[in-house]
């Protein structure tokens, strides 16, 4: 099993840090790189002509090998809703059709089709969060449900961020191609922990961000694009998404045809000198832990957590439908008021999400750790 990376990051002792699906702490290697980068900004006649796209293709190569995609399938992007909206650019969901979003699935997935819905006349239809936790059997139930308007497209989390529910996307995909329908997927909870294939696969999008579980900074996400897709127009019109536009030639607009694959999706000021290197710094470290490594350790801390919970009355989602590494609490009536600021008060940090309480462990984090979350919390309840 992976060992505790704790060494890894500036996480004190004292602090009992349970909250990576918010945003996880920089390894000490991205503190030190960032410190470099800035200097480097400082004094940008230092940086050389190449630099800034050495360090794209660094970051995109990074985020194609978590999915096991080809670097050309990559766009740098700021956020998941930005990936959503260049989806939703590059779409055209026909009137009379349906698009499938998850109940109290994070804002990204599901705002830029809610914000089309009206005008452009198809209609969203919401999976409700099922009691028993199975998601996968809830989605599937939607796509096929008989008598239904024909499905156009499935945008949703592969791991709800709220309840830490696992959907089987092999499955879901399988189940859309018989529809005909298209996939989109909010990776944000999976890349890094939850392996993926997307050469096996074959989704339409893929997007995730790195702050949380790739241990990078906040600004900084990806969308891989399928090949089908990448004639696409991008949602920003760009010098560096065109084939020759060059401030150093004669002619400046020498060709404005798109550059091929899904560079031409990139984000506008895609130059980010310092956190570029950070956010491909975390992602090779996940990488080379491997997400079936990573998963093995935060479900084994998961489940010490859940199993010094027995006997409680706390409400936990079964294991055969939870992720390993997001841990949720149910309260009969609901999280109390002021648990959560109370456990960060003796330095145990945790989230309330949608009424329940949140653990989310990472790879610096230990037995001891779990340990003193569940004796922390066992003295409030």
């Amino acid at each position: 099993m992976l060992a505790s990376q704790r060494s890894l990051f500036s996480v004190p002792r004292d602090i009992c840090y349970l909250n990576s699906a918010s945003y996880s702490p920089l390894p000490l290697r991205t503190q030190e790189a960032a410190r470099e980068a800035v200097g480097r900004k400082g004094a940008p006649w230092t940086v050389d002509g190449s630099f800034a796209n050495r360090q794209h293709e660094r970051a995109r190569s990074a985020a194609a090998r978590l999915i096991n995609a080809d670097a050309s399938d990559i766009a740098l992007i700021s956020s998941v809703s930005y990936g959503v909206a260049t989806a939703g650019k590059i779409l055209a969901i026909p009137a009379g059709m349906r698009v499938l979003v998850l109940e109290n699935d994070h804002s990204s997935p599901i705002l830029e089709w809610q914000s089309r819905s009206a005008a452009a006349g198809f209609t969203i239809e919401t999976v409700r969060q099922p009691l028993d936790g199975d998601w996968t059997s809830a989605v599937l139930a939607a796509i096929e449900r008989p008598g239904a308007a024909r499905l156009a497209l499935a945008s949703i989390s592969s791991v709800h961020w709220s309840d830490g529910g696992m959907i089987d996307i092999d499955k879901v995909a399988a189940a859309l191609k018989r529809q005909g329908a298209l996939f989109l997927i909010d990776a944000t909870h999976a890349v890094g922990v939850i392996a993926m294939d997307v050469a096996r696969l074959d989704p339409d999008f893929v997007i995730f961000p790195t702050y949380k579980w790739l241990l990078g900074p906040y600004g900084r996400a990806f969308i891989y694009i399928a090949k089908r897709h990448q004639n696409g127009i991008p949602l920003e019109q760009t010098g560096f998404g065109r084939r020759e536009i060059r401030s150093d030639a004669e002619i400046y607009f020498a060709d404005v045809s798109y550059v091929a694959g899904a560079r031409r999706f990139d984000m506008g000021e895609r130059d980010h000198f310092i956190a570029m290197e950070m956010a491909a710094i975390g992602m090779e470290m996940m990488a080379e832990w491997g997400a079936d490594a990573v998963a093995g350790r935060l479900k084994m801390l998961t489940d010490r957590i859940a199993e010094g919970l027995a006997g409680t009355k706390l409400r936990l989602m079964d294991t055969n439908f939870r992720s390993p590494h997001i841990l949720s609490l149910g309260f009969a009536g609901g999280l109390p008021a002021g648990l959560v600021d109370s456990l960060a008060g003796q330095g145990v940090h945790v989230a309330a999400r949608l009424a329940r309480m949140r653990l989310s462990p990472h790879v610096f984090n230990d037995e001891e750790d779990a340990d003193r979350f569940v004796a922390a919390l066992k003295q409030r309840i």
